[in-house]
């Protein structure tokens, strides 16, 4: 193992990768760990260099895109909105043309979080807007036109991965109804999926990352006034564990499993950026997170009190 940075590399020289809604977040991260392994990597977003970007967050497909490039591999950003069946087939057909086959494909893309300030996320079902659902419904959605547009481009050369970047803790409620029901049917959809490819040689599988360092989680930091929880990780350690599995050759067995990134990094042999290795994320452990949640939207809804937007 490489003791300055946590990690050797495996070699995905040749491999061509997807990853969704990359531009900031567990989607860069990963797109710079498959770039870093040398993978071409289509990285997709809504947020593009020259234009406001989702939220008014930093980070945009072409930055990421060129940071897997200086990484070593070769990054290529399309812009493409997951809920749009339209983009996503000419992102696909982009695919199909350039490189005639596809060998990873990271189901990242998230709309869960956006808007959050409007509604108290954690608020019982009743009291849920509406549009909270759709937010989740298009990001599971998104997960399954995907795939359906990925395995065509896998099967013939009877080689290939899909993940769904997702969360469960066996059958503990996740804290949020529609949260909970679009997480477990993530889950779910491996399953069925990689029932169906089996036989073609293809794998499917979920991947549960731990409490990640993102951009939007620093911004909520930055409101509380408060520091990291103990329990966190770097997005890069997401793609770490990704890029073994993508080069895993007994993935068939793995295939329609949950896999939790902290024991992929004892399995696999690696460390998060910062040398440590933070073990698998599990719901026991989330008071302090839960605190620091309830904090935040006792900031917020005191920010809204005073006229702040």
């Amino acid at each position: 193992m490489d003791t300055v940075n946590g990690w050797q590399p495996p070699d995905l020289g040749g491999k061509v990768a997807i990853v969704t809604g990359a531009s900031r977040g567990v989607g860069r991260g990963i797109a710079l760990a498959l770039g870093e392994a040398g993978a071409k990597v289509y990285v997709t977003g809504r947020s593009v260099r020259g234009e406001p970007t989702t939220e008014g967050l930093p980070g945009t497909i072409d930055d990421t895109a060129d940071a897997v490039t200086a990484r070593g591999g070769l990054g290529v950003a399309i812009r493409c909105d997951h809920t749009d069946d339209a983009d996503t087939e000419k992102l696909f057909a982009e695919v199909a043309e350039s490189d005639g086959k596809l060998d990873l494909l990271v189901n990242n893309a998230w709309s869960g979080y956006e808007r959050w300030p409007e509604a108290k996320f954690d608020a019982p079902f009743w009291k849920q807007p509406p549009w909270r659902w759709e937010l989740f419904a298009g990001s599971l959605r998104g997960q399954f036109v995907a795939s359906r547009l990925a395995a065509p481009l896998m099967i013939p050369q009877r080689s290939g991965l899909i993940v769904n970047v997702s969360f469960t803790d066996g059958d503990v409620y996740l804290g949020q109804t529609a949260y909970d029901v679009c997480k477990s049917a993530s889950d779910r959809m491996v399953v069925g999926m990689a029932y169906e490819l089996r036989k073609h040689g293809v794998g499917a599988v979920a991947v549960h990352p731990g409490f990640v360092r993102t951009e939007r989680v620093e911004a909520a930091w930055e409101l509380l006034g408060d520091g990291p929880a103990q329990v966190v990780h770097s997005p890069e350690y997401v793609g770490r564990a990704i890029a073994h599995l993508a080069v895993e050759p007994e993935i068939g067995e793995q295939s329609g499993q949950r896999l939790a990134v902290g024991d992929l990094a004892v399995r696999y042999g690696f460390a998060d950026t910062d040398g440590r290795q933070p073990p698998p994320f599990h719901l026991e452990g989330r008071i302090t997170l839960a605190a620091r949640m309830e904090r935040l939207n006792r900031v917020v809804e005191s920010s809204r009190g005073a006229g702040a937007r």
